[in-house]
């Protein structure tokens, strides 16, 4: 995860806490957090970065909208970055 930038970790975690979000729901997540508005030429490549380094599958839920799903892949990097900051932060 360490080749993802903050922006794609946090696209990463709202996927992850979602059944299978479609790119409408993970942006208004996404925008509730950042109390900002996040543009589709921003949202969409992010997203297909994640799907090409299969931390993510995207899938079709109608002709116009698609899902996106964690894959174990994905899964395995968040444990993998919730390890790392645990050495850091104790709470």
């Amino acid at each position: 995860m360490y080749d993802l930038t903050g922006f794609q970790r946090d696209l990463l975690y709202v996927i992850a806490g979602a059944d299978q979000p479609s790119g409408q729901e993970v942006k208004d997540e996404v925008e509730q957090y950042y109390s900002t508005e996040i543009n589709h030429g921003r949202l969409y490549p992010n997203l297909d970065t994640l799907v090409n380094k299969e931390l993510v599958e995207k899938g079709q839920l109608d002709r116009r909208t698609n899902y996106y799903a964690i894959t174990d892949a994905g899964e395995n990097e968040i444990d993998e970055r919730r390890e790392w900051e645990n050495q850091y932060v104790d709470i």
